[in-house]
């Protein structure tokens, strides 16, 4: 990438200067493109329910990055991946670090000026306070809004909001979201739990084991309600409110109304049978169905809930053949807003309806800062080739293989899911990255004991998705 400035390029506009926003603008700009971002933060009378100031990434609710660990965690991978793709969020991040044990956290305050002030000073990136109301306006030869990146996260207005919708024929963008827990298939224990279909009924595939079932008994069912009902539950801002409906109930308020209440819904154990223990019933059996094409994430069939994500590991791991579960998402019960990306988006991140338009940052279904911002970056560096292939400066490109951490996001929004199965943001894990199998033996040679085969695993999909970053940059 350079930064030479290139006059005979038309701008690249995107809307919105969150995180995803002011790091697409960034990777545009330093790739030699011109950039137009659009703030409506600043402009009189403008404001969103949850932003305290005009400022360019502003920090809404943590002041954390979560987990820097490149080897042993996704997420300190995707931290890696960015550095090494140059990300304005990551080196403001790392210049206002605060002390947080093996997490990145920032001064939040001091965060935001320095992208702020990097995005103010570079020479082709001119902001502007702004709201664009409904869709961006049409294209022309000269103004460049055949190319824009929406980046308006959680929080995007209702007049573009409104516009998506009726470009799409979607019926809603933002929603109260009834989430179940996903679990790494890997971190489930087999001596206990087994896979059948309820009577045994085949799938579309002819699949009569696609359930994962962990049985219960009478005692351990009664331990498992009573730490559901007592555990610490969720409040809802007043902004937040959520009615209820009986398709959606968490399990906790399913419980409530009767302790037999469950056994009768979600932990019905009817039609499975325990394979070692076949003439014994379950008293209650909790199943978990695959998540993600690679079969590597299950999620708790009918488990949504608003304990908070604490208890939710320690009461979860109550269930027999969960004791060691890892958790890729917990639960929760919460307004999000999100496209269906699957179905509306390419893999460029292009709405398929208008594909003028890319979207990046939360409203993709990528959950988190960093996850975010990752969006943002690899959208900006997609549209900056678009605008460098156009002018013959530069052969487009594609998005990192899907062994990357950022390329295993775009999988996940953009078809990295089972046909026909609800579309629901997450943040970044091993579960969405290619498998691989547990080593056996270290660089040296030793046995590693099965308990440390998982961590060893995790490394060696870290090193591969840097090598194949590494690869992908070279070739881009």
């Amino acid at each position: 990438m350079t930064s030479s400035s290139s006059p005979a390029l038309r701008p690249v506009h995107v809307v919105g200067g969150g995180l995803a926003g002011s790091e697409a603008a960034w990777q545009i700009a330093e790739a030699g493109v011109p950039v137009i971002l659009h703030e409506m933060r600043g402009v009189p009378g403008v404001r969103t329910d949850a932003h305290h100031t005009d400022g360019l990434a502003e920090l809404v609710c943590s002041n954390s990055f979560r987990s820097d660990d490149w080897e042993y965690n996704a997420v300190g991978l995707l931290h890696a991946e960015m550095r090494a793709l140059g990300s304005i969020i990551m080196a403001c991040g790392d210049a206002h670090q605060v002390p947080a044990g093996g997490a990145l956290a920032v001064d939040r305050d001091g965060f935001s000026r320095a992208v702020t002030q990097r995005l103010e000073s570079h020479p082709l990136v001119t902001i502007v306070r702004e709201e664009i109301a409904g869709l961006p306006p049409q294209a022309d030869e000269a103004n460049g809004w055949d190319n824009v990146i929406i980046a308006t996260g959680p929080l995007t207005s209702p007049a573009l909001a409104e516009a998506i919708l009726e470009l799409t024929g979607e019926e809603s963008l933002s929603f109260f979201d009834a989430i179940a827990p996903i679990v790494h298939a890997d971190s489930i224990d087999f001596d206990i739990a087994w896979r059948q279909s309820r009577y045994d009924k085949a799938g579309p595939a002819g699949d009569t084991a696609a359930y994962i079932n962990c049985p219960m008994d009478k005692a351990q069912y009664d331990a498992f309600i009573d730490a559901l009902l007592a555990g610490p539950k969720a409040e809802f801002k007043d902004w937040e409110h959520v009615p209820y409906f009986d398709g959606c109930l968490p399990i906790e308020v399913m419980a409530e109304r009767g302790r037999e209440t469950l056994r009768h819904g979600p932990m019905k154990p009817v039609g499975l049978t325990n394979p070692r223990d076949p003439t014994v019933k379950p008293h209650a059996i909790v199943q978990l169905r695959q998540d993600n094409a690679l079969g590597t994430l299950f999620n708790m069939v009918g488990f949504q809930t608003k304990l908070k994500h604490g208890a939710q590991a320690e009461v979860f791991r109550m269930i027999p053949g969960l004791q060691n579960a890892q958790f890729a998402r917990l639960g929760g019960l919460h307004r999000n807003t999100f496209l269906n990306s699957p179905k509306l988006l390419d893999g460029q991140m292009r709405l398929k309806a208008m594909p003028r338009l890319r979207f990046a940052g939360q409203i993709t279904g990528v959950e988190g800062y960093v996850e975010s911002a990752a969006m943002g970056l690899l959208t900006g560096r997609l549209a900056a080739r678009e605008r460098l292939a156009e002018a013959g400066r530069s052969a487009p490109l594609s998005p990192p293989p899907p062994e990357t951490a950022t390329g295993a996001l775009v999988n996940h929004i953009t078809g990295g899911h089972l046909e026909g199965a609800k579309f629901q943001p997450m943040n970044i894990n091993y579960g969405l990255l290619p498998p691989l199998e547990a080593p056996r033996q270290d660089e040296d040679g030793k046995r590693i004991a099965p308990k440390d085969r998982g961590r060893a695993k995790k490394r060696l999909m870290s090193v591969r998705a840097l090598e194949a970053l590494n690869r992908w940059k070279t070739e881009a």
